[in-house]
């Protein structure tokens, strides 16, 4: 009988450890906030003219259609979920995003946004980054009304979040024409500045609905990209003033991050260096197995830089040797080795740690 006892006592701490095993091993959130490098597909739900819903967009995706992502397969947030053995964010405006599925996180990224409210105006509707948040409020009572008001605010607090904001403030409203409304208003490092403590209010107000891990990416090389060279260059060279731009925003970024974590005191906030991680292939991209960074796969024009992706573009037959998939964003390919640098990289590409470092210590909470 004593044996019976410790039998069964044994059997207890088992299914208790296990259970407690679960609970620890439940896989974390990811939420999405941002631009078209980010998007999954909500401006599909929209009537905006920032979309990517025709072929030969999504050529290269599971299904080979068009998705809404900016890419002719995955995107950054898509290859992040997959790494942490996460299933892939839904678009938040997705009618698919209910129940269980809301477990997942969710995917709040517009085509077309910027820091501020006036970037992106000519897309028409677009969902910019103060609708983003609110969106997100609205999400956590949907999520609240599932799990309880208790396992919700955990949820959240446990999650992994992604904002890629700032490239658009710059090429769709400060540089979009001669003489803007912001390039009249401002001084370039005057509107830098301001942009930046703009983006502290976005960031803050996020931390404040619950976000503790959030990966921040800084602008790329934004005179480098095939629709800059187009409009801009001569030469092929990359545009003197938007890299001007890209140089004294990103360090104010880091500046603005480290502030603000110090007054958090925690790390809640990881710089990612989108601008090296863009330059290492833009610089050297036999190096990394592409035949050009300058023209992009699909597109029209001089180096395809004019216009969206379209049908009636050229394309080209290998992508996977393009750094550029249409004049702005990046191919699967080079998303992919984007997120190892997020993933693995040193303090140069992720301040002040990487992405596996963040997922190590946190699993020993």
């Amino acid at each position: 009988m004593a044996s019976y006892c410790i039998m069964i006592s044994l059997m207890v701490v088992f299914l208790l450890g296990s259970c407690s095993c679960f609970v620890n091993a439940q896989p974390r959130a990811f939420f999405v906030f941002g631009d078209s490098l980010v998007d999954s597909g909500n401006n599909d739900f929209l009537a905006t003219t920032a979309r990517a819903d025709a072929p030969p967009y999504g050529i290269d995706y599971p299904t080979h259609r068009p998705t809404g992502r900016f890419s002719n397969g995955l995107n950054i947030p898509d290859l992040i979920s997959l790494e942490l053995g996460l299933e892939p964010t839904l678009p938040y405006l997705s009618p698919l995003l209910v129940g269980e599925k809301l477990l997942i996180g969710a995917n709040f990224a517009s085509a077309g946004i910027g820091i501020l409210n006036d970037t992106g105006i000519q897309f028409l509707h677009i969902i910019h980054i103060e609708k983003q948040l609110k969106l997100f409020r609205e999400y956590q009572a949907r999520l609240s009304a599932h799990i309880g008001a208790s396992g919700a605010r955990n949820h959240v607090n446990r999650a992994l979040f992604l904002i890629t904001l700032g490239g658009n403030d710059f090429v769709n409203n400060y540089y979009l024409v001669p003489y803007s409304a912001r390039s009249r208003q401002f001084s370039l490092p005057d509107y830098v500045r301001y942009l930046i403590s703009e983006y502290r209010k976005v960031l803050r107000n996020l931390y404040n609905l619950g976000a503790r891990r959030v990966l921040v990416t800084g602008t790329g090389p934004m005179g480098c990209v095939p629709a800059e060279l187009a409009m801009r260059s001569r030469t092929g060279d990359c545009d003197v003033e938007l890299q001007r731009a890209a140089a004294l925003y990103n360090p104010q970024l880091v500046e603005m991050i480290n502030s603000l974590n110090q007054d958090i005191g925690s790390h809640v906030f990881i710089a990612a260096n989108a601008y090296r991680m863009h330059m290492d292939f833009i610089s050297n991209p036999r190096a990394y197995g592409f035949v050009t960074s300058k023209i992009a796969c699909c597109g029209q024009g001089p180096y395809n830089g004019i216009g969206l992706c379209t049908p009636a573009s050229n394309l080209c037959p290998n992508r996977d040797l393009y750094a550029f998939w249409d004049p702005f964003h990046p191919s699967e390919r080079a998303s992919r080795i984007i997120v190892q640098q997020i993933l693995r990289g040193t303090n140069e590409y992720m301040h002040p740690m990487n992405l596996s470092t963040i997922m190590a210590l946190d699993s020993r909470n």
